[in-house]
């Protein structure tokens, strides 16, 4: 050669820049140019499962070819390897390499892929040849009976149809979005067991029942050290400042009571808090991205924890989101509920928990029931002595855990004067 090539990698590569290796399945073509090529994709470019998909086609005088990359005639290969192509530019002298994807070609004979030549005598039921006898040797009495049995089959095919267009109309007028929502959150009424904590009911000791390590493993507790020691850093000056600007008043309540003996409990506690804080500001969130909780020094490996504990993927235009439905609520309640039995002595104020994490006290008192708490109200005398507005109800983990009948609220009827 006259002059050398350089390679030159495409960075960001556009669809048609993208390379296409073909092969026959019948043979091999001596003459590619007299084939015509074309390319079709996908028209849903929204849908992340749909818009990759495309089909190639090649026409020739006597023959036309088709390969696709999805589906059963798609070539496995594609999924399990990258394919490269480098094409020379003769003018720069310059080798630019491209993506590739390989298409396994198929020949399309007309009259033999008709699927639907004549399906009823391939696909025929027992039911539809037993109805063509009787149309056409069955007595009056049994064609009296198909006749009614398809006027009734009939009639419930149209009911079908009218409630899939009403169904359509209802999605059409609140959203799909909206329906998901509903539908999680009617799920979330149900069985709470799912979203609670391993529970070890059998456990000789308290702090044994829900195990710390469930909550945060060593690991995670370890990565805490740096943001922990910044609370436990806090002065009461930063403390008010904190609570005037709506702070969580668990995390202030935490932050306050901490240990100023016993260095191992107060690194437990200041780190716990800081985890806390996480939880409940995760709980008041619908739609989180990627940079959540990076202003507050949240180490990567929490951070992939609340991902993929507290929250569910769901697509947006064409991209995945993560959201907090009403059953990951449930969820957030049950572990923050479990974090605070750990640090406060086996005792949590509900209602403090249930204001900070932006649910009903009722919601609250359900979950702490599901997880077998025993439930305390201070009396209304010894409330108004200690200067409180409003009772607190507490939950304090008691073994044996109280096992609570499922309460089917029924109202009164109005009597009639």
């Amino acid at each position: 050669m006259a002059s050398s090539c350089s390679l030159v990698c495409c960075g960001e590569e556009r669809d048609t820049d993208k390379a296409v290796i073909v092969q026959f399945s019948n043979g091999s073509i001596t003459n590619a140019d007299k084939l015509d090529f074309r390319m079709y994709k996908n028209t849903d470019e929204s849908n992340p499962r749909k818009k990759n998909r495309r089909i190639l086609v090649a026409e020739s005088d006597r023959l036309s070819y088709v390969g696709s990359n999805f589906g059963p005639s798609s070539l496995k290969c594609n999924n399990l390897c990258n394919y490269y192509v480098g094409v020379l530019n003769k003018q720069t002298m310059q080798m630019e390499v491209h993506s590739a994807q390989l298409f396994n070609m198929q020949p399309v004979i007309p009259g033999e892929t008709t699927e639907t030549t004549d399906p009823q005598d391939a696909t025929q039921t027992y039911r539809d040849k037993v109805d063509s006898l009787i149309e056409a040797f069955g007595t009056n009495k049994q064609k009296r009976a198909l006749t009614s049995r398809r006027l009734n089959q009939v009639g419930s095919d149209t009911l079908h149809q009218a409630v899939a267009k009403a169904a359509n109309t209802v999605i059409d007028q609140k959203g799909l979005e909206a329906l998901q929502q509903e539908v999680a959150e009617t799920e979330s009424q149900g069985d709470l067991a799912l979203h609670l904590p391993p529970c070890h009911a059998d456990a000789d000791k308290p702090e044994n029942v829900y195990l710390f390590d469930d909550l945060l493993s060593p690991a995670e507790f370890g990565a805490l050290e740096q943001a922990g020691s910044k609370m436990a850093a806090l002065t009461s000056e930063e403390l008010q400042k904190m609570r005037d600007d709506g702070g969580c008043l668990c995390v202030m309540k935490l932050l306050e009571s901490i240990p100023t003996v016993g260095e191992e409990m107060r690194d437990k506690t200041s780190r716990c808090a800081f985890y806390l804080s996480l939880l409940l500001k995760l709980a008041r969130q619908k739609s989180i991205t990627r940079k959540f909780g990076q202003e507050e020094g949240c180490p990567r490996i929490i951070q992939s924890k609340l991902f993929r504990t507290f929250t569910v993927d769901t697509f947006n235009n064409g991209r995945v989101q993560n959201m907090v439905s009403s059953s990951m609520r449930a969820k957030l309640a049950a572990h923050s509920l479990a974090l605070l039995l750990h640090v406060s002595h086996m005792t949590a104020n509900l209602t403090l928990l249930h204001r900070d994490l932006g649910i009903t006290e009722a919601r609250m008192t359900e979950v702490a029931k599901s997880m077998g708490l025993t439930l305390i109200r201070p009396l209304r005398g010894k409330a108004v002595e200690a200067g409180v507005q409003d009772e607190h109800r507490l939950a304090s983990l008691v073994l044996p855990l109280v096992k609570y009948d499922q309460f089917i609220e029924r109202r009164k009827r109005k009597k009639m004067h």
